[in-house]
């Protein structure tokens, strides 16, 4: 962790300095929370500090609200710790943010050993509470890292100290609970709307400041404005996008106590770009490889997964599914026969021989999790695919966390470029994967007599991502997108009649899968908006509600 930099060091006699503590917390967990925060107010008093201040959420570490519905007496040994924590404020005041019995977000000053005073839940705390004197504001957050959000939340803190006249201090958190990413990059702000310190990204840190002197250091790029059109141009994103995916599987794992992950490498693009990001967060030694060919895998994707497995330094294993494939697929023909003769009715050929090889590479996956200590598998399915339903249920999206769930798959390939040129070891994804076209090699083309392409059995991905980054951007209706002129649409002449067939396919498949989303694992939210089931809440008997304007 950082606590302070060397050269505002001689400044601190001077006064006046408050210290914006960027801190990792977890969920529920009272102890090891006030051990964190203590840590940091000792810190504080070292420096002599007059003010240590900590994000929304202190002591509990998240809005816990139906815990704390079943479990209510969390909420006394939150004050208990308030308490202890107290103690340790001697010359430096503390800020931190809590729930009341009353259930409600509140804020407690700590100072001369106890609690001194409660404050209700309110947008931020003016410094008068604290002291007479210039006034300034401070504002304790847990926002979450979304495409664009750091340039939004500075925008709005500027023109709130313009507003007020007055300096702002915002503190934020940083780590990641569940499928919520904080990026930190607390900020402090003078009166006229001028940053004069931000935090650094995704780590905790210190962040020490003189609102009065107008004394900081700025340790983050400053942050860019999402674009308002669609643009296949990812390059200004990815690098947040990357650390916060690392972050969210690093304190997923930590926080659950796990330390172990397996997954299917097929030698495509979503179990490749999940892969990388396993080992950068876990260790290259914590990550099982498993290629799983059926009599469809080609070649060439067992090699790429092989030579994937061997530039990353992952453990890797091959094991062929068509033994499992065989013998499931008999039993399940004899048991279609004998329902067809006793049942009088006729059974269709679907998509059950390709949910077979999924659902057995799924078998795999889990029992290697099972004989593991503190392992899990992982699903790998991406963000444009979830949306089509084009995700094996118990097959590619079972697991205990899905770390590429709100990436589309345009996306996910400028990701991969953007690994292999900004890693510490560059390259390791083989061209070969980035190249080829994306398909899961369950079924044949009737057409081709080759292993289908996804975007034929889908559509062109920039097409799909288009669409949905201008429904959830947008908010644009069915006769929205018709009068739209979409990127893909103009490069490739496509004819309005092609243009309305992928759209109807997009609403009708949209539809019929929204419960897929519903049993997605935990997955960290990095867009602007999820298709995660914490942040995407349409109804799943509501599916006609789609079809507005499209028949």
């Amino acid at each position: 962790m950082n606590f302070l930099d060397s050269e505002l060091k001689e400044y601190i006699k001077l006064g006046g300095f408050i210290g914006l503590a960027q801190i990792n917390l977890i969920a529920g967990d009272l102890e090891h929370n006030s051990k964190k925060i203590i840590e940091y107010i000792k810190q504080a008093e070292l420096l002599e500090l007059d003010i240590i201040a900590f994000p929304k959420n202190t002591i509990l570490g998240f809005e816990m609200y139906d815990f704390i519905n079943r479990y209510p007496f969390i909420l006394e040994e939150s004050m208990k710790c308030l308490e202890k924590i107290a103690i340790n404020c001697k010359k430096t005041s503390a800020l931190i943010s809590f729930v009341n019995k009353n259930k409600e977000h509140a804020f407690a000053i700590l100072r001369n050993g106890r609690i001194d005073k409660i404050i209700k839940d309110c947008e931020y705390i003016t410094s008068k509470e604290f002291h007479d004197g210039v006034e300034f504001f401070i504002k304790p957050s847990a926002i979450i890292s979304r495409m664009g959000s750091q340039y939004s939340r500075e925008k709005y803190i500027k023109e709130l100290s313009i507003k007020f006249k007055r300096p702002i201090l915002e503190i934020n958190q940083v780590g990641s609970i569940d499928g919520w990413s904080y990026a930190g990059q607390s900020i402090a702000c003078d009166e006229n709307g001028k940053i004069f310190a931000r935090a650094i990204d995704f780590e905790e840190q210190l962040l020490v400041v003189n609102p009065f002197r107008k004394i900081g250091k700025i340790y983050s790029i400053e942050p860019q404005e999402a674009p308002s059109e669609f643009s296949l141009d990812y390059d200004w994103d990815l690098e947040r996008v990357y650390k916060s995916i690392v972050q969210s599987i690093k304190d997923y794992f930590f926080k659950c106590r796990l330390k172990k992950a397996v997954l299917g490498l097929s030698g495509g693009l979503d179990s490749t770009v999940c892969a990388v990001l396993l080992a950068d967060a876990l260790g290259k030694e914590n990550v099982f490889g498993i290629s799983m060919p059926s009599k469809l895998t080609s070649d060439e994707s067992k090699s790429d997964a092989q030579k994937l497995a061997e530039n990353l330094g992952i453990r890797f294993a091959e094991a062929s599914i068509k033994e499992m494939y065989t013998t499931t697929e008999s039993c399940l023909n004899n048991l279609f026969s004998d329902i067809e003769k006793n049942w009088n009715c006729r059974y269709k050929q679907s998509f059950t021989p390709d949910n077979i090889q999924a659902r057995s590479r799924a078998m795999f996956l889990f029992g290697i999790a099972n004989e593991f200590e503190s392992c899990i598998s992982i699903a790998t399915s991406d963000k444009s695919e979830l949306y089509m339903g084009y995700a094996t249920i118990n097959g590619d999206m079972s697991g205990g966390f899905a770390p590429i769930a709100d990436i589309t798959k345009t996306k996910l390939f400028a990701l991969a470029r953007w690994m292999n040129a900004n890693r510490k070891d560059k390259n390791v994804i083989p061209e070969s994967i980035i190249l080829k076209k994306p398909g899961a090699e369950l079924a044949i083309d009737p057409n081709t007599g080759k292993s289908l392409c996804a975007e034929d059995a889908l559509m062109p991905y920039e097409f799909l991502d288009e669409i949905i980054w201008r429904i959830e951007n947008k908010q644009e209706s069915y006769k929205d997108l018709i009068n739209t002129q979409f990127i893909y649409e103009k490069k490739k002449n496509v004819s309005k009649d092609q243009k309305i067939e992928w759209l109807n396919k997009f609403y009708r498949r949209m539809s019929f899968a929204l419960f897929k989303g519903s049993i997605m694992p935990p997955s960290p939210i990095v867009d602007s908006y999820s298709i995660n089931k914490v942040d995407y809440y349409q109804p799943i008997t509501s599916s006609k509600v789609n079809y507005i304007n499209t028949i």
